[in-house]
């Protein structure tokens, strides 16, 4: 145990410096730039990691890149906790340590959900809750039945629900798992799991109210993903390759391998039956998908699932040569750590010289783990609002300004605004002076879509996002004057925003 607890204190050490030194990325940028205030929930997930940095601004009156993604380095040291007390109750200490060694040397676990502003972090705490209660409450560990514990499943259930749909996959398959066990079947006859089952659906019931309340907006988004007429049947190979990528091969394989495993040894074994189970709807129905999806699957939606097979993972590697077992481990480690450690010393020190010559103008990746403190002092005087053409600028030019608390709204203009349709509606600017960014159409497009929207429309400020002197990218703007209607967006423009 006490070494389980050093290595947790480790992993969240680097991830502690990895969210202090960094830039935000895009997805983050936009979940503090498009959220302003508690609502029951937003465009793209529920409400549970906009709440978090949220809260974390309130408490602190700062955007500051640790600050926002604190509450998210907390949760991923608590689900390391509970993958440990998990893989220990049913094998014991040394497979959960090898479970927490897995689960920190992963780039999708110990690096995104376990430090970025995202709604990985709070649903993967809430799962390993709900799977911990689920096997505490029949017994499976902890001794003797305990049915009380159905009611923490229910919350733990809720509280995934509030944190991002996918969670739902992964309640429905240790449903199934259950259900598909003779000897836990009976617990479907008592009052605890059912009022489990009932606080769950209450502690959801504000995300679909807010969906109610907003055409079900949220809903028909996510689930348009898997609208689509492609026939592409080898794609789950590319989407499960994606998925080992993100986990690494080498733990990614073995993961399936003893998730394959626990089904074949069927529901006598209820506890690897169950977790095999809770991982097996994401695993399969994404890739599945894929097949005839026009949306490109993204690796990391299966993870929900993935997480759940680490307790198998742990128990799994307590089998293999302790010298291969260590060595993968260490260079794992030291794999990811010094990706971390490499980013940030890059941002902080450019000790790479002309890193953003080797991308064309404009498209470096620097721009994605950098904040664009640079744009909040070239903004002219008698600006209202600032509008951008697609939702990921808006959020990096939004929280550019959150840092340098400029009290400018962003709104979007063209296509796919998402959570700024609803925090910044462009209706809520008529009559007021907007910079318009021209990026990524050129001017005369903009002027094209804008200008009759405007009293008068005449071009602006080039802004220009620097990273140690060095510009990565200039913006040109238009300030419209006096805005009279929405621009609405034709197909062409739509499209390349």
């Amino acid at each position: 145990m006490k070494a389980t607890l050093w290595l947790i204190a480790l992993a969240t050490l680097l991830r502690l410096v990895f969210a202090g030194y960094t830039g935000l990325g895009i997805d983050e940028s936009y979940m503090v730039a498009a959220a302003h205030t508690f609502d029951a929930s937003y465009f793209d997930h529920p409400l549970a990691s906009w709440w978090l940095e949220l809260t974390a601004r309130a408490l602190t009156g700062s955007a500051a890149p640790l600050v926002v993604r604190l509450p998210f380095v907390i949760m991923a040291a608590l689900t390391s906790w509970l993958l440990f007390v998990i893989t220990a109750r049913l094998y014991d200490e040394r497979a959960g340590f090898w479970a927490v060694v897995a689960y920190s040397v992963s780039p999708v676990f110990s690096m995104a959900s376990g430090c970025w502003v995202l709604p990985d972090g709070p649903v993967d705490l809430a799962l390993t809750a709900f799977m911990l209660a689920v096997l505490r409450a029949p017994g499976l560990i902890g001794g003797k039945p305990r049915p009380m514990f159905w009611l923490a499943a229910g919350l733990f259930a809720g509280l995934a629900m509030l944190s991002k749909y996918n969670a739902a996959l992964v309640i429905a398959g240790v449903g199934l798992g259950l259900l598909l066990t003779p000897q836990l079947r009976g617990e479907f006859r008592r009052p605890q799991l059912w009022l489990g089952v009932l606080l769950s659906l209450v502690l959801a019931a504000p995300v679909l109210w807010w969906n109610a309340n907003h055409g079900w907006v949220s809903l028909h988004y996510q689930g348009g993903r898997v609208a689509g007429l492609h026939l592409r049947p080898y794609m789950p190979l590319y989407v499960w390759a994606g998925e080992a990528l993100f986990v690494l091969p080498w733990l990614w394989l073995p993961m399936i391998w003893a998730q394959i495993r626990a089904l074949r040894a069927g529901p006598a074994q209820a506890a690897p039956w169950l977790l095999a189970w809770a991982g097996l709807i994401p695993v399969l129905l994404f890739a599945a998908i894929s097949i005839w999806s026009s949306t490109h699957i993204l690796f990391h939606w299966a993870a929900p699932g993935e997480l759940m097979l680490f307790p198998l993972l742990g128990a799994w590697a307590r089998g293999i040569s302790p010298g291969l077992r260590a060595g993968v481990a260490s260079a794992s480690g030291a794999l990811l750590a010094g990706a971390m450690l490499f980013i940030t010393a890059e941002v902080q020190f450019a000790f790479l010289p002309h890193l953003d010559m080797l991308s064309k103008p404009g498209k470096s990746p620097l721009l994605q783990i950098i904040d664009w403190t640079s744009i909040g002092a070239q903004i002219p005087p008698g600006i209202d609002a600032i509008a951008a053409q697609r939702w990921y600028d808006a959020g990096k030019v939004g929280y550019a300004l959150a840092l340098d608390h400029i009290d400018i709204p962003v709104t979007v203009f063209a296509g796919g605004p998402h959570q700024f349709a609803f925090s910044a509606p462009p209706a809520s600017f008529i009559g007021k002076n907007v910079l318009v960014l021209s990026m990524p159409w050129s001017m005369e497009q903009t002027a094209s879509f804008c200008a009759s929207s405007f009293q008068s429309f005449t071009p602006g400020p080039v802004l220009t996002v620097t990273f140690h002197n060095s510009v990565l990218l200039a913006i040109p703007t238009y300030i419209g004057h006096d805005m009279r209607a929405v621009p609405t967006p034709t197909k062409s423009a739509a499209s390349n925003a």
